[in-house]
Parts: C-alpha cells; structure tokens; sequence
C-alpha cells in the first residue's frame, strides 16, 4: 500500500547482502516487491556479466524492461555515477549511446561533467534527480542553475555516524532553500544513519529513500531481510509521522 509522503527505494548498487539483487529479473522482483510495500518510485543499478554495475547501453536496457514488466507504472531512476564510469567523456559516450532511456537519472552534483550529462539527458527527456552528497554539492548546484529544470532534489549526506549525518543534511537544506529552490526533496542516507536523516526528513515534510543500495538493517538495528522489509519499514515510518 503506497503512502501520500514520495518514498523511494534505491534496490541495488555495490553494498553487499545476500537479497541484494544483481540480476534483471531479481531486480523487478525486487521493485515489484518494493511497490508492493510502498515505493512510489525505485532507484536501480544495472551490474554486467561479470558482476560489475555499469552504465552499458544493452545491460541498463534489459533492466529498465524487466522492472517495465512487472511494475508498468512505476517511475524508474538508473544511477550514473561517476564510481562507475569515472572518466566524464567516456560516461557521456556511453550514456549517449543508451536506446531504452529510463524515467529518471540520479545525478550527483559534484561530479566532473555532470552538467554537460545532465544537459544530454534532459534533452533526451529524461528526468534528472540531482544528488547532493555533500556541502559542496549543495552550493555547486545553487550556482549550476540547473534546479528549475530538474524533477526533485536528493540530500544524501555519506556519514555513517547519525549526529554528523543530521547536521550535514541540514545545512545542505538550508543552502537549497536560501537559493529559493523549492524543489520536492527526498532524504536519506547509508548505512544505520539513513533511518536518522528520514526521520528528520519527514519532520521537515520530505520525502525519504530507503533500500539496500543504503542501508541493511532496521530502524531496530536488526538486519533486513530485503528490499521489501525496508521499504515497509519506511512506510510504517511515514504512516506513524502522520498520525503523529
């Protein structure tokens, strides 16, 4: 059952857990499952045949149509992270070369190139959710003037520790609403600090992400036994905010 806060479930990527799906079947089953539990939307790697997530053109596209299949009217968001393809002119190559174009990309603002990337898929109709991992993110895309044209802002501090977490992802809200930019804002971050900035998120009136490309375990502390299980638990969380 989806809630009425935008909860998004990032399904995949280099963290390791034995649910973690790397195939593109076990990547819909996954999003299906997700969507089930309450992801609006769901965030995928695709990962080649020798185990590596990729940006490759024929492997994004078998993941994009199976995810397609089983959940026709979910928004999907593929990664183009520069951990993957770090050199910025051969990621746009490769990006350039994609047929099957996703719903959304996540695009991390303090990456080399991510303006010409983000200028190449916009044209190509694809919408852009611009990641702010950190401070210097957050000014840079204030002074990209790329916000007017991008579907939602992501405020994704890396620290595993809550406290600094916390004070990270406020700073970097307070810089995007100084700008003026009124964006809607997703939230998380990884590891046991990812429950820590949601919970602040939806005291602010954000939307949160969850899924084991962030996190694996529990607002308890006990270990996820799937994408499913988080995403429920965020939704529980979302479910509780409101009644609250």
């Amino acid at each position: 059952m989806q809630t009425t806060i935008f909860l998004q479930a990032a399904l995949n990527g280099d963290r390791i857990h034995p649910a973690a799906p790397r195939d593109p079947a076990a990547i819909a089953e996954a999003a299906r499952s997700a969507v089930d539990a309450g992801a609006q939307s769901v965030h995928v790697h695709a990962i080649d045949d020798a185990g590596h997530e990729t940006l490759e053109g024929a492997a994004c596209a078998r993941v994009l149509r199976a995810v397609r299949a089983l959940c026709p009217a979910t928004p999907i968001s593929l990664t183009t992270s520069a951990a993957i393809v770090g050199d910025p002119e051969e990621r746009l190559r490769v990006v350039e070369a994609w047929k099957v174009m996703p719903d959304l990309v996540s695009a991390n603002q303090g990456e080399p190139g991510i303006m010409e990337l983000c200028e190449l898929l916009l044209s190509r109709g694809v919408g852009i959710e611009a990641g702010l991992l950190s401070i210097e993110d957050a000014r840079a895309f204030v002074r990209s003037g790329l916000a007017a044209r991008c579907r939602r802002v992501l405020i994704e501090p890396l620290d595993t520790a809550p406290d600094a977490a916390l004070r990270h992802a406020g700073i970097m809200e307070g810089i995007v609403a100084s700008a003026g930019i009124t964006l809607e804002q997703v939230h998380h971050g990884y590891g046991i600090a990812c429950w820590a900035v949601n919970r602040r998120a939806l005291e602010r009136g954000h939307g949160i992400r969850t899924g084991l490309e962030d996190v694996t375990q529990l607002p308890d502390g006990t270990e996820a036994k799937d994408n499913a299980d988080l995403v429920a638990a965020a939704a529980s969380m979302i479910r509780a905010h409101a009644r609250d």
